[in-house]
């Protein structure tokens, strides 16, 4: 039994208003990226690239997805870096974690206006001695670098920035994706912007700051501790009902 493919090539047909028809190659990332082994069973590397070569000509991706493997995001990555036409990546629901290094490969990169883009640092469970867990300290460290690197290529963002986003548990919308070339245009819109007068500070954010307001209105609705009623007690009689405890 074949398992679960995570993506879907299909060639749709479009009419212009004249009553022309063209068609158009277009491939659907949905869900988990790999949720199950990506080089242990049917569902392989091999598999996508054949797909993929079908595909002659330009060719548009879909994504949503909230990530998942982030060597099987590499790869898909790379492949559609080298298709041999023009790759047009639109972001319908959300692109996070390792499926938003996928949507860094597109020539074109658009997001709708409801949509989502999410980067953090890589993770992996951990077990072993202390020598085994440093290794796999260094490890992440190094894939966290290799995932930089595809963001740095479409945004020109220097890589410290980068790293800090990525530390915060960043999420975007597509103004702000926009905004710092993480996005090159947003759907349905003529202008490339919903709101004009927002800035990047009003539209990204990450996990510490929404956490941190969060406790914050939790606090306010809170009732102050009431202080417990004098019971008249001295010191010293709490102390003698204690004695007789013993």
């Amino acid at each position: 039994m074949i398992m679960d493919k995570f993506w879907k090539f299909s060639t749709v047909t479009n009419k212009t208003e004249a009553g022309d028809e063209s068609t158009e190659n277009v491939l659907f990332l949905n869900g988990v990226i790999a949720s199950e082994s990506w080089y242990g069973d049917e569902v392989t590397p091999k598999m996508f690239r054949d797909e993929l070569e079908q595909c002659k000509g330009d060719l548009t991706v879909f994504i949503n997805s909230v990530g998942g493997d982030c060597f099987a995001a590499s790869e898909i990555y790379t492949a559609l870096k080298e298709h041999k036409g023009r790759v047009t990546v639109k972001i319908d629901g959300v692109a996070a974690s390792a499926a938003s290094v996928v949507a860094m490969s597109g020539d074109m990169v658009e997001m709708s206006p409801t949509a989502m883009l999410m980067l953090h640092n890589p993770s992996m469970l951990l077990y072993g001695e202390a020598a085994e867990l440093e290794q796999g300290i260094d490890f992440l460290n190094e894939v966290k670098e290799s995932i930089i690197n595809a963001y740095q290529l479409k945004t020109g963002l220097s890589r410290s920035k980068i790293s800090h986003m990525m530390d915060a548990e960043t999420w975007m919308n597509a103004n702000a994706a926009r905004d710092l070339g993480f996005c090159d245009r947003i759907m349905y819109t003529e202008s490339n912007s919903i709101d004009d007068e927002n800035t990047v500070e009003n539209m990204v954010f990450d996990k510490t700051v929404m956490v941190t307001n969060t406790i914050a209105a939790m606090r306010k609705k809170l009732k102050p501790i009431a202080k417990p009623e004098d019971t008249g007690f001295a010191a010293e009689q709490f102390e003698t009902r204690l004695n007789l405890l013993k």
